[in-house]
């Protein structure tokens, strides 16, 4: 960020750390935290996984500044379309969790989940497959959890379910692109989000050939400038997804989707529909399968409601600090 950083008592001034009940455990937890804050413009959500580092989270917090003290690039469009987001969870649970998400074409399943096994993501894809039937669009997410053969192995015996995309099937760059030349004859693009938001070169996983499209998150991309800047550099079709995030999370990612040039792919933006509770009274949840591009205003009813315990404000608040100290010396 060019200009300066606002001040940290400014910060947590405004600061207000919530806990969320999941509906569905999701990335082995069954609530999720979060720090709401707001600037000038607005408010903003700095929600790092608790095990990232500071170097990590920094660039979180650079986001939830940018979004808070920045105005946003024009809209173009005025409706995001969504996908349903299916955890991994058992077959027979994946009714329940598609009617979640209203009027979704699309759905990105979980898969490669530690403690599982490919008959689980088989049985799992093949639930959605019946459930949105053969017009319905199937995009996998591995989150890295496969080696180069599992991953092979694992497309061929999921091919069937004609998938959309396999996102991030494996965790090395090297292994995506010996991946993408193995299963070219079947014509199933690779999609690259870890590779992207972890890296110190964005857009590296492209030149290296490893990627078809590219996933990127606001969050963890340190803005919506600065995810506009490697989308275009990229030079390839972009999805923009979430990371679990609250409603005023997912504003970040709307104004993202809404200011690219082109959006080919429904975005994964719909996560509120896994919360069993949100900060809004209007949360940004799909209706007919998108959801409106706009600022969301949590409500302080629920801000208080939701609140989490002192132990976990100060674990936050503290993070804060440490973040902040961290995005200064940048």
């Amino acid at each position: 960020m060019s200009s300066p950083l606002p001040a940290l008592d400014r910060l947590i001034d405004t600061a207000r750390v919530v806990s969320l009940p999941l509906t569905t455990r999701f990335r082995g937890v069954d609530e999720r935290e979060a720090l709401l804050l707001e600037g000038p413009e607005g408010w903003a959500e700095f929600s790092p996984f608790l095990e990232y580092d500071d170097a990590e989270a920094s660039t979180w917090l650079t986001a939830a500044i940018d979004f808070a003290w920045h105005p946003r690039p024009a809209a173009v469009r005025e409706t995001v379309p969504v996908n349903a987001t299916v955890p991994a969870v058992a077959a027979d649970q994946v009714g329940d969790v598609l009617a979640r998400f209203h009027g979704c074409r699309t759905a990105k399943v979980k898969v490669a989940e530690r403690g599982q096994v490919l008959g689980d993501d088989v049985a799992r894809v093949r639930a959605v497959r019946e459930v949105m039937g053969p017009e319905g669009r199937i995009r996998v997410d591995a989150n890295g959890g496969w080696n180069l053969d599992e991953a092979e192995h694992a497309v061929h015996a999921l091919a069937e379910f004609d998938l959309e995309y396999v996102e991030q099937p494996c965790a090395q760059v090297e292994d995506l692109v010996e991946l993408r030349r193995r299963i070219r004859y079947l014509g199933i693009p690779v999609a690259a989000d870890e590779s992207v938001r972890k890296a110190d070169d964005p857009i590296a996983v492209v030149t290296a050939g490893a990627a078809d499209l590219v996933v990127v998150k606001v969050q963890p991309l340190g803005g919506v400038a600065r995810a506009l800047s490697i989308v275009a550099a990229a030079g390839v079709p972009a999805v923009v997804s979430s990371a679990l995030d609250t409603s005023v999370g997912l504003g970040m990612g709307v104004a993202l989707a809404a200011s690219l040039p082109e959006l080919s792919f429904d975005c994964g933006l719909g996560t509120a529909s896994l919360l069993a509770a949100d900060v809004t009274d209007d949360p940004l949840v799909a209706r007919d399968g998108r959801i409106a591009v706009r600022r969301v205003v949590p409500s302080p009813e629920l801000l208080d409601r939701h609140a989490a315990p002192r132990e976990r404000r100060e674990w936050w608040l503290e993070r804060l600090r440490r973040c902040h100290a961290v995005a200064q010396e940048r």
